[in-house]
């Protein structure tokens, strides 16, 4: 049985991602009101990530035999200016959500839940990548500044991204 602390905190985590997902697609639909469908896109797929991470993490909740807690996702608290923006944004948000997931796994520890600490990892090597990710578009997007023919190459680079499940064993069926 997964202890309550825990299970609160996951719970928590459950929730943050179902609100990643919200901002993300908020993010999307920006990029789409400003004819950038490959940053759309991107988003869009990172809005899906967010979805699949929330639901491998009520899995688990309820896989260790406890309940997970349903809070209300708040609206997204972001206005964009530019591109340069939303990937600055992002980027920090990125950097929120470590510091959350670096928090449960020193939790877990605590805790003495090596299955917990095990699960979460998953979650702190995917964190790195995720920042490199947003770090490096939002370099590009800095590098290209107001040259509008290398912004839409990155778009179109951008658009090439497809949502691929990291968790296909999992499914509501199993």
């Amino acid at each position: 049985m997964l202890k309550e602390n825990l299970t609160n905190a996951l719970s928590k985590q459950f929730n943050f991602e179902l609100y990643s997902a919200y901002i993300y697609l908020e993010m999307s639909a920006y990029c789409d009101r400003n004819g950038l469908k490959g940053f759309a896109n991107w988003l869009n797929v990172q809005a899906q990530e967010e979805l699949a991470h929330a639901m491998h993490m009520y899995e688990y909740i309820l896989e260790r035999g406890a309940y997970p807690v349903f809070e209300d996702v708040k609206k997204s608290p972001y206005d964009f200016e530019n591109i340069t923006e939303v990937f600055e944004k992002t980027l920090a948000h990125e950097q929120i959500v470590t510091g959350r997931i670096n928090d449960i796994a020193s939790l877990a520890l605590k805790e003495n839940d090596h299955a917990a600490y095990i699960f979460i990892q998953w979650y702190v090597n995917e964190q790195v990548e995720e920042e490199a990710n947003a770090e490096q578009i939002l370099q590009q997007v800095k590098q290209i500044g107001t040259n509008t023919a290398l912004l839409y190459a990155l778009d179109k680079e951008l658009a090439a991204r497809v949502f691929v499940n990291p968790f296909p064993a999992k499914t509501a069926a199993n």
